[in-house]
C-alpha cells in the first residue's frame, strides 16, 4: 500500500498535477484587492462609462471567488470612495496579506485609435524601457504625483525597485496574466494578450509583499468596453485572477512554506 502511494505521487508530479495543487488549504492566506480610483477620481472614461465603477464591480467578483476557494479577503474600498495611492499597499501590510492586487482599466487619448487598441495586461513594479508601458504608468500616476517634482518621483520609485519582492511580483504577474487569458478565451477567443510587464506604478510603491496591477482592458475600445460591463466577462476575469494567484501561492507553499 505504501509503495502504491509513492507511485501515485510520482505520477502526479510527472503529469504536472501535484496533489497539493488540488487539496491545498487557503484559509491561512489573506488577499488584499484594490479597486482603482474612486470618489472624485473617476479614472479613465469611455462613452460615459467610468473606470472607478467598472473595477469595483470586478473587485467584488474577485473577492467572492477568492472566498469560495477558502481565502480570506480584504477590499481597500467597498464603495465609491477615494483612497490615497500611498495608503493602499499600507492596508496590505496592516492586514498581513499574502499578495496585493490592484485592478484598473486602460484607456488611450487618440480617438482615431479607439477601435484599434485593446487587450489585457498585468504589471509589476519595475522601471521599463518600453515607452508604451511607461505612458500607461504615467497616466495612472498622474493624479497622485501631479504636485511632485521630477527628482522626487524618481526617488520614490527607486526606493523600492531593488526590494526582495520584485522577483516574486514578476512571477505572480505571469501566473495571473496567463490564467486570465485562459479564462476569458473560453468565451472570447479574440481577446488580445498584452502580457505581464514591468512599469513604475506608484500604487505598487512601498509594497512589502508580492504586488501586481491588472489592466482588465481598454474602456476606450468600443468592443472591449461592451464586454467589460457585462457580468459574464467580469466573472471570467475574476476567475482568471483567482486561478493565477492560487497557482502562485501553491507553488510558493511547496517551495518555502509561503
Amino acid at each position: 500500500m505504501f509503495k502504491m502511494l509513492i507511485v501515485v505521487n510520482i505520477l502526479f508530479v510527472l503529469l504536472g498535477c501535484n496533489q497539493a495543487h488540488v487539496e491545498m488549504n487557503h484559509s491561512d492566506s489573506l488577499i488584499v484587492i484594490d479597486a482603482g480610483h474612486g470618489g472624485h477620481d473617476s479614472g479613465a472614461i469611455g462613452a460615459g462609462k467610468y473606470e472607478k465603477n467598472l473595477v469595483l464591480q470586478i473587485a467584488h467578483k474577485v473577492a467572492k471567488n477568492f472566498k469560495n476557494m477558502g481565502y480570506k479577503v480584504y477590499l481597500t474600498r467597498d464603495d465609491d470612495r477615494f483612497i490615497k495611492l500611498s495608503g493602499r499597499t499600507k492596508i496590505a501590510d496592516r492586514q498581513d496579506a499574502k499578495v496585493f492586487i490592484s485592478i484598473h482599466a486602460n484607456a488611450i487619448a487618440d480617438k482615431n485609435r479607439f477601435a484599434q487598441v485593446e487587450g489585457i495586461e498585468t504589471y509589476f513594479l519595475q522601471k521599463t524601457r518600453d515607452a508604451r508601458s511607461q505612458r500607461i504608468a504615467e497616466k495612472e500616476n498622474a493624479a497622485v504625483l501631479k504636485d511632485t517634482d521630477g527628482l522626487s518621483k524618481h526617488v520614490i520609485i527607486d526606493s523600492v525597485l531593488n526590494g526582495p519582492k520584485i522577483i516574486e511580483s514578476n512571477k505572480l504577474a505571469i501566473d495571473v496574466q496567463n490564467n486570465i487569458m485562459k479564462s476569458v478565451k473560453k468565451l472570447y477567443s479574440d481577446v488580445r494578450n498584452g502580457g505581464a510587464k514591468p512599469a513604475p506604478f506608484y500604487v505598487l510603491v512601498g509594497a512589502s509583499r508580492p504586488s501586481i496591477l491588472v489592466e482588465v482592458g481598454y474602456i476606450t475600445n468600443p468592443k472591449e468596453r461592451a464586454r467589460l460591463f457585462t457580468s459574464e466577462y467580469q466573472e471570467q476575469i475574476a476567475k482568471g485572477i483567482v486561478a493565477g494567484v492560487t497557482r502562485y501561492i501553491n507553488n510558493r507553499k511547496q517551495e518555502i512554506g509561503f
